[in-house]
């Protein structure tokens, strides 16, 4: 798959340095970007960071747009993204996920050459400031095999079969518009909701085990309540992708192996942690999936995007 047209479109809020960073990796690539398109929320929040002067200078390819807040959305920012480019094939990517070498986008697009394969996602490797309960999780989502998915492993892998993250992420523009692009509007989960469309329409997804990128985050227990509210909220909305197939016994084998993991290293302490950042979890996604049963006040103040509420 070499020398494919391809564009990476990102989204972007609050730039900082890993941006910048994300940029001249992407310019290092040995399977050359068309374009890049940049989707920025709040134009005075871009202005604002002194590292986006001269970009465009920089970066001939690189097109931004700006959108107010209030026009976020996790679904429609992302097709608008997609509808600024003719590629056939194109990256979804996070303003903070940093391309661990210049191979990225080649090792994306190769799974492509299967003309069944409809999407392909990088691995996620642990920042360098990343906490230790984050690094087991980023091992346990994202392990070092790669692997094709389709319809026939749901029984196998349940959820897993379409688990897949927008935080890198290479798209087949052909099915993409054949299955009406991400489904709008979302809250959250835009990313596995388009993949389980896929593999209900008979195509599969890579794993592309050697495409890697450096992302993760610290988050706190309230932060984690707050995220996982959302996603409760996306399961709630959604029972024809999540209805048929339980999220829980992933999330219990997930504690149950950082526990033990946690153990073996010795740092039992942090078990604790773990409990405490769990229950948040928990506790966000059981309220999110029943969101429709509480007063809208208190969804607002449960939720990481409140302007959704608010449509």
């Amino acid at each position: 798959m070499d020398n494919i047209r391809t564009d990476v479109i990102i989204p972007v809020y609050r730039p900082t340095e890993k941006f910048l960073r994300l940029l001249e990796m992407l310019g290092r690539q040995t399977q050359a970007v068309e374009k890049i398109i940049v989707v920025n929320t709040e134009k005075a929040l871009w202005d604002a960071f002194p590292g986006t002067k001269g970009l465009q200078d920089r970066y001939p390819g690189l097109t931004v747009f700006h959108i107010a807040k209030q026009e976020f959305d996790h679904a429609g920012t992302r097709n608008f993204g997609v509808q600024q480019s003719e590629s056939p094939f194109f990256v979804m990517m996070t303003d903070d996920a940093i391309p661990a070498d210049t191979h990225l986008i080649q090792r994306l697009l190769k799974p492509f050459s299967d003309e069944k394969v409809g999407m392909s996602y990088a691995r996620q490797l642990p920042a360098e400031d990343c906490g230790v309960i984050e690094r087991y999780t980023r091992k346990f989502n994202y392990p070092e095999y790669k692997v094709t998915k389709a319809k026939e492993d749901l029984d196998r892998l349940g959820i897993k079969t379409f688990f897949a993250s927008n935080v890198c992420a290479a798209y087949r523009r052909e099915y993409f518009d054949r299955l009406g692009g991400f489904e709008e509007p979302a809250i959250f989960n835009e990313d596995m909701i388009y993949a389980r469309h896929l593999i209900d329409a008979g195509y599969s997804i890579t794993y592309a085990a050697d495409a890697c990128v450096a992302h993760s985050h610290n988050y706190s227990g309230r932060q984690q309540f707050h995220r996982n509210f959302d996603l409760g909220v996306s399961h709630a909305q959604h029972p024809e992708v999540f209805g048929d197939i339980s999220a829980q016994s992933e999330g219990i084998r997930l504690v149950k192996e950082t526990a033990g993991y946690l153990c073996r290293i010795k740092k039992p302490y942090l078990v604790v942690k773990l409990i405490w950042q769990s229950g948040c979890k928990y506790l966000g996604y059981l309220l999110g999936k029943r969101y429709r049963q509480l007063p809208l006040a208190m969804v607002k103040r449960c939720s990481m995007n409140r302007n959704y509420f608010l449509k």
